[in-house]
């Protein structure tokens, strides 16, 4: 018997080459000119927005829509650069590391309300895992399937946990800024941001992801039974 190859498993890695382009480039790229080439912080932003900058002026001409994650990875680069002339005060140099993550969770936020949550692009690869989710998924997001309305719901409920997150995240690192030691919120930055990072995965599992998944899932499960579309085949599990 042939085995069929679903679309989404070939097609996986395309999936992810927008968020590697416009998020992992950019940010690698600054960590390898600054620390592997020894650039300025300065000099390192601006080089590594040549991606993102590129990016969104590519498919703002050839598809006439603005790409979110590269334009928002530009706008982040910019801001950096901006307050990269605040010097001196050891504490400004804390506070505007916060920067980043107020203008993410701010352009994530703006963009539920626009109605295109962005974390969705990021999110779509971890709950597509075949062609039955793939179709489910499309009907589900254009309207044709009954639980479209909370599925979106919960797409919108997602991006909103991350950007709220993201904000809390930067108003806890401004007020460490200006009230904790200095020496001790140097590393205390970071465990805030990975606290975030954690409290995101979390809630936005709880009350977004994993919704969706199960949704995605029935309604996959009710197309094959309705349609005759491939039912999704699990591994067998050993006895």
């Amino acid at each position: 018997m042939t085995t069929k190859t679903s679309d989404t498993q070939t097609g996986k890695p395309n999936h992810f080459l927008p968020l590697i382009l416009d998020v992992a480039v950019p940010i690698g790229a600054y960590y390898l000119l600054k620390d592997g080439f020894g650039m300025s912080t300065f000099a390192a932003l601006a080089w590594s927005s040549v991606v993102p900058a590129v990016r969104t002026a590519w498919t703002a001409v050839t598809e006439r829509v603005v790409n979110g994650i590269a334009g928002l990875i530009l706008v982040v680069n910019v801001v950096s650069l901006a307050l990269g002339f605040v010097s001196g005060d050891p504490r400004l140099m804390l506070a505007k590391d916060s920067a980043v993550s107020s203008t993410v969770g701010i352009g994530i936020l703006v963009s539920v309300a626009l109605g295109r949550p962005m974390m969705t692009a990021g999110l779509k690869p971890f709950l597509v895992k075949n062609a039955a989710h793939e179709a489910a998924w499309g009907r589900l997001m254009d309207g044709t399937a009954a639980a479209s309305a909370d599925f979106r719901r919960k797409e919108r409920v997602f991006s909103t946990v991350w950007g709220g997150v993201l904000l809390a995240e930067c108003v806890v690192r401004i007020v460490g800024a200006f009230t904790v030691p200095v020496d001790t919120m140097v590393w205390l930055g970071s465990v805030v941001l990975v606290a975030a990072v954690g409290t995101g995965i979390v809630v936005g599992g709880a009350f977004g992801a994993g919704p969706m998944e199960r949704m995605l899932s029935a309604e996959a499960e009710a197309g094959a039974a309705a349609g005759g579309e491939p039912r999704a085949v699990e591994p067998a599990l050993a006895a």
